[in-house]
């Protein structure tokens, strides 16, 4: 009995090692947007370990394996595309890749490098896209380019910026395009051939990026959200439906930028319109209902966040509303804690928040980092001012904060 506990602990506190030192995606492991380790609330000058300036532009986040940070990035106006690594300890580029691309429209808040890199133990992937090629790369973590993949074109005005996922030795292209037409793909990590294709009538391009769902017997779902379909189960091996949920609202355009994560035996999504309605809606998919069936719990939609993703931390969800609002419910019920406006930022925040230990960080888009006390009461810890435009995602990895604004990537160390 006490061996068992003993090697339990141990590969407990060996996936647990493991998990701080990455940060594999968009939002960390399977997005959840958290770490345990301890970042400063307000940072100066000696609290940052190094600071890159960046000759090129983008709002994608950093991602992070091990000693090496990744980044997408671009320049001459998307003509060119770049995937950079820069080393985590000392912040220095080890080495740089670009591809010829082609400029394109995009949103005025948009960038040409606005997707964020996918990591395993091997690769890196990125993906770029315009209107006659959506390009996938895997590189080796020295930089040596392994495969490449032309999955089509983009259509939509606002610009690309969806990030990729990597599940098991599958690579996950998720590409809800407008007015229908695109499609969600499985690359086989290792040499980017196509182990399924998913036609898509979505009716909006979409930047949400996907989530794992496991359920109790271990079975696991990919879950995507997109306005005109809702919420969207696939078994991640074949690409087969499980079950679609249609639950945000139709009467006017609206599109899902903002993540889907998964709280205990829900998966939690947002969908809305700049000036509109934007719902945060609870599902309870179909292999933990009772009726065996996907069905939605609860739903908010009073200064819900269209672009931020929800943040949870136990009995503790936060819904960061682009607006600087955060309500803080109860995942399993809705049931409001406490509902705050940042104070002393007047901003637009467009970067989704984080959890480093106790404390959430969310950065505004001129670069105004706010920390609050992951808590039952509203605490504002603190505000950083970094003085630069920051559209992007803070990643925790190593006990450390990586942050990319429009010049610079910036490593906060932890305490």
């Amino acid at each position: 009995m006490g061996s068992g506990i003993i090697i339990s602990s141990f590969f407990l506190a060996l996936t647990f090692s493991q998990a701080v030192e990455k940060w594999p995606r968009f939002r960390g492991n399977n997005g959840d947007g958290s770490a345990d380790c301890n970042i400063p609330a307000v940072w100066k000058e000696n609290n940052f370990k190094w600071i890159l300036p960046l000759e090129e532009s983008g709002h994608g986040s950093p991602s992070v394996w091990n000693n090496k940070v990744f980044l997408n990035a671009s320049t001459d106006k998307g003509k060119t595309r770049k995937v950079i690594c820069v080393n985590a300890t000392i912040g220095k580029e080890e080495w740089i890749r670009s591809y010829p691309s082609k400029t394109h429209k995009t949103h005025r808040f948009n960038s040409f490098a606005s997707s964020t890199p996918a990591l395993d133990a091997s690769h890196v992937y990125s993906v770029w896209g315009h209107a006659t090629q959506l390009m996938v790369t895997a590189h080796n973590h020295d930089g040596k380019l392994i495969w490449e993949k032309d999955l089509g074109g983009v259509n939509g005005g606002h610009g690309f910026a969806v990030s990729p996922i990597v599940f098991k030795d599958l690579l996950i292209v998720p590409n809800d395009q407008e007015k229908g037409g695109g499609a969600h793909y499985a690359l086989d990590c290792k040499n980017g051939e196509i182990k399924w294709k998913v036609p898509r009538e979505s009716k909006r391009l979409t930047y949400s990026t996907p989530c794992i769902f496991t359920s109790p017997k271990g079975k696991h779902e990919l879950i995507f959200t997109n306005w005109w379909l809702g919420f969207t189960s696939l078994e991640p091996q074949t690409g087969k439906q499980l079950w679609e949920l249609s639950v945000f609202g139709r009467p006017h355009s609206e599109r899902a930028i903002s993540s889907p994560i998964v709280a205990g035996d829900l998966v939690l999504g947002v969908c809305g319109f700049t000036t509109l309605d934007k719902h945060l809606v609870a599902i309870r998919p179909a292999s933990v209902s009772k009726n065996g069936k996907a069905e939605e719990i609860w739903r908010l939609e009073e200064t819900m966040p269209h672009i931020p993703s929800p943040q949870l931390s136990g009995n503790r969800l936060y819904l960061w509303a682009d607006n600087g609002v955060i309500t803080c419910v109860r995942p399993q019920t809705g049931e409001k804690v406490w509902k705050a406006r940042v104070e002393g930022v007047k901003d637009t925040f467009f970067g989704s928040p984080v959890l480093a230990g106790g404390t959430i960080f969310c950065v505004s888009a001129y670069g105004q980092v706010v920390a609050i006390a992951d808590s039952d009461e509203f605490k504002q810890l603190g505000v950083t001012d970094l003085g630069e435009v920051c559209r992007s995602t803070p990643a925790l990895a190593n006990g450390d904060l990586y942050l990319r604004t429009g010049e610079t990537l910036i490593c906060v160390k932890g305490k």
